[in-house]
């Protein structure tokens, strides 16, 4: 056997360990977790079907998704600026 082979078993023994160890606390976790996702209001109707069943969620989506590429463009705009602007200042310069 391998040392990684060995690594393994006793990665998988010390989980199992852990998981019998606090079984108690995982179960009460596991069903508090259950009793308050059934309190969510989902971003769908189940009654209605197709696309339009996922408007709500590809709408949410979208707007994540531009919001994500903004944030990206507004941090790397002004990463550039300063990281030139304190590069002419201490005389370390970026240049290519």
């Amino acid at each position: 056997m391998s040392l990684w082979n060995i690594f393994a078993i006793g990665l998988g023994v010390a989980l199992v360990a852990l998981l019998l160890r606090y079984r108690v606390q995982v179960l009460k976790f596991t069903s508090e977790v259950k009793v308050e996702l059934e309190k969510c209001s989902w971003p769908w109707d189940p009654n209605q079907t197709g696309f339009k069943k996922y408007k709500e969620l590809i709408e949410s989506t979208v707007v994540v998704i531009i919001s994500v590429v903004l944030l990206a463009g507004y941090v790397t705009t002004w990463d550039f600026l300063l990281a030139h602007v304190v590069g002419a200042l201490t005389g370390t310069a970026i240049t290519k």
